[in-house]
């Protein structure tokens, strides 16, 4: 899909997905890869209200947390704070997502 592909696609799950009381992850998961080409996402919640995200991308090489949260954020647009009402981000890099995974061999 070329950059106007992907951005039409973006801009329709978004707009779909406004007013809406209650998101289901898949949905969050849709948004931030759209937005993140090529990231690793998983997105959990028990109440379709609260969310957690696991995103693991090269595009966070370099930043800060904070602006590794905000990469997140701009994925998803005006549905934070209203729509989807609360997230806990964990984003990494590559390399720091494989240094955190235990060793098979311990």
């Amino acid at each position: 899909m070329d950059i106007i592909g992907t951005a039409s696609c973006y801009t329709a799950r978004l707009s779909r997905a406004k007013g809406r009381q209650h998101m289901d992850p898949a949905e969050i998961k849709a948004l931030i890869d759209d937005g993140l080409p090529g990231a690793d996402v998983k997105v959990f919640s028990d109440d379709n209200t609260h969310y957690a995200a696991l995103v693991v991308s090269e595009s966070f090489a370099g930043k800060r947390p904070i602006a590794r949260h905000q990469l997140v954020y701009q994925c998803l647009g005006t549905l934070m704070g209203n729509e989807i009402h609360a997230m806990s981000i964990r984003a990494y890099t590559p390399d720091e997502w494989r240094a955190l995974e235990p060793d098979p061999g311990e």
